[in-house]
């Protein structure tokens, strides 16, 4: 048989699920930033949009890890490949208005309360899970009133559509998620194509 009369199967594009500027203000304005949980969460969602972190990375980040003079630091993503990340200032702002409520002195730069009023000065916090970091984005999501299914990874999709919709090249995009095939970061590219089209209607000079 001829090659031109083999059908190939279609492949499915992955839908990408981000949220826009309102959705994200509303989110991050949701925690209770007068408690030390409150203000971490602020500090997770601020860090997960900030830096695209996966949140296995997130979850295993220690405090001496994290620079937030410089506001880069690097981590060990997939595959055993060491990555820079880089945050804002006002992720930074939250990391250590976070880490100035801590009472503790424990290596994890995130740590799970318990429903107990009574302070742990002992250092045994324990780490936060990846699964508390879902649980806790996807409720703050629900009281923000996003009726969006939004998980850390929804942030990471808000962080790569941002920047890709600035202007960042694709190729910069993929280096800072951390992704070895650029085939992985092309998931974005229809998002931007509209985008595209209305930068080339604005700029491009007509004949």
């Amino acid at each position: 048989m001829a090659a031109d009369k083999i059908e190939l199967a279609r492949t499915k594009r992955k839908q990408v699920t981000f949220l826009n500027e309102e959705e994200l203000a509303r989110l991050f304005a949701e925690p209770d930033t007068k408690t030390v949980s409150g203000t971490r969460d602020r500090a997770i969602l601020e860090l997960l949009f900030s830096s695209g972190l996966r949140v296995s990375e997130l979850v295993g980040l220690d405090r001496d890890h994290v620079n937030l003079k410089r506001r880069e630091f690097m981590v060990r993503g997939k595959g055993q490949k060491d990555r820079p990340i880089f945050i804002s200032p006002e992720a930074s702002k939250w990391v250590e208005e976070y880490l100035s409520k801590r009472q503790d002195n424990s290596k994890p730069l995130l740590v799970r309360y318990s429903g107990s009023k009574k302070v742990d000065n002992s250092g045994n916090f324990s780490r936060l899970t990846a699964r508390s970091v879902q649980r806790i984005v996807a409720r703050t999501a629900l009281l923000a009133g996003i009726t969006k299914k939004v998980t850390p990874h929804t942030l990471r999709h808000s962080f790569a559509t941002d920047l890709l919709m600035n202007g960042a090249d694709i190729r910069s995009v993929q280096a800072m998620l951390g992704h070895s095939n650029i085939a992985t970061t092309q998931i974005y590219t229809h998002i931007t194509d509209p985008h595209l089209k209305a930068v080339h209607e604005k700029f491009h000079r007509h004949s």
